[in-house]
């Protein structure tokens, strides 16, 4: 969590917010999954995870040292090759909210390896239930409009599952008309 800490802080700085911007309700859960991805003879036939794009703030990722980490971009899915001893950050759907779309959540999935076994380690940190999120007031300026509304995160969570994390369509209910 402190590692998380100092992440968010640093980006609170580049985003021009005040100092523990993202501290209290706005990153008080956090939880590790490790998932373990066996090899398959066919990585084509199947995938670790779907892709998405993660409901949280921010994620936390050690890879391991097995490549299966790819990231959607200018149509196509890249390989995000693992780094000896580094973590990937993911942006959250929440943090693309608060900075008004000035940071973007990356879609992304996991694959499997045909001949090796992997294993991941992802921290997310989310706002509590009951935390109100909304664009960064500091953010919205003369000719910035506000493009999402507040809501409760339980909200937002209860529509990402019933999407089942479609990113084409879960950020809509969210989303303030021009």
């Amino acid at each position: 969590m402190k590692l998380a800490s100092g992440i968010l802080e640093l980006i609170a700085e580049g985003l021009g917010l005040e100092s523990g911007y993202f501290g209290g309700k706005l990153s008080e859960n956090a939880f590790l999954s490790v998932n373990r991805y066996p090899p398959c003879p066919d990585p084509s036939l199947t995938l670790g995870l779907p892709k998405h794009c993660d409901p949280n703030l921010i994620t936390i990722l050690l890879q391991g040292d097995v490549c299966g980490l790819q990231v959607f971009k200018d149509g196509e899915w890249i390989g995000v090759g693992p780094v000896p001893n580094a973590f990937v950050i993911n942006i959250g759907y929440q943090l693309q909210i608060i900075s008004n779309n000035k940071l973007k959540g990356a879609e992304h999935r996991a694959v499997t390896n045909s001949k090796d076994a992997r294993t991941s380690a992802a921290f997310f940190v989310s706002p509590s239930r009951d935390s109100i999120v909304e664009p960064a007031r500091e953010l919205i300026k003369a000719g910035n409009r506000s493009l999402y509304r507040a809501f409760e995160f339980t909200e937002f969570f209860s529509n990402y599952m019933n999407e089942k994390g479609n990113s084409e369509v879960v950020l809509e209910p969210f989303k303030l008309q021009a």
